[in-house]
């Protein structure tokens, strides 16, 4: 397996199945910024419709795939045999729910801080232990680092406009990202952070 992170902003993912796994993998695409297509015989949930979200109550038909990025396969066995074999046959990756291995691609265990997300699998063998392991992490990884993470997202273009060599920009991306920051992070708020980060970026460039 070969982990990535798939800017899916703008594509079309399509879903096969409404029930609560298909509904995780609609949700898990469009929190990414993708649209989704879902095909499903359930009828609509009486909750605020999402404009990212296509919700068609109808049989599935390999037309369903047309325009789509990804495909997940997420009703029952057999229907799920069927979306895999179409979307091979289209050159489409495939998530199958009912059995991981005989797709494309599977979906870790996500622990989600902002634009800060740590990915566990367990290459399908045991979705249970990925789970356990996220449960662990999200103790550990709190809402901070997703704070951290957009604060150095504010810095990336202030450093690149100074067209400082790579090791002097070595040396200022290793200087913020050093985990003193996480703790000054927790104990004042965001600008005074970002005003000492503003001021040891001019330090080290003078």
């Amino acid at each position: 397996m070969l982990p990535v992170l798939l800017n899916l902003k703008d594509r079309l993912a399509v879903v096969i199945g409404g029930g609560a796994v298909g509904r995780r993998k609609a949700a898990a695409v469009v929190s990414s910024g993708g649209r989704v297509r879902l095909i499903c015989l359930e009828p609509r949930p009486a909750t605020p419709s999402d404009p990212l979200l296509e919700w068609r109550t109808e049989a599935y038909s390999p037309d369903h795939l047309q325009g789509a990025s990804l495909v997940f396969a997420a009703g029952p066995v057999e229907l799920n045999e069927r979306v895999v074999a179409d979307a091979r046959a289209r050159g489409l990756w495939v998530n199958a729910a009912s059995e991981p291995t005989a797709g494309d691609f599977m979906l870790p265990a996500t622990v989600r801080r902002g634009d800060f997300l740590l990915a566990i699998g367990t290459g399908g063998a045991a979705p249970m232990l990925a789970q356990k392991v996220r449960q662990r992490l999200e103790t550990e990884f709190d809402e901070t680092f997703g704070i951290w993470v957009s604060l150095l997202a504010e810095m990336r273009p202030l450093i690149q406009e100074r067209r400082l060599d790579s090791e002097n920009t070595r040396d200022l991306w290793t200087a913020l990202c050093r985990w003193e920051w996480l703790e000054r992070l927790r104990q004042e708020d965001r600008n005074a952070v970002r005003t000492a980060m503003l001021e040891e970026i001019e330090r080290r460039i003078q």
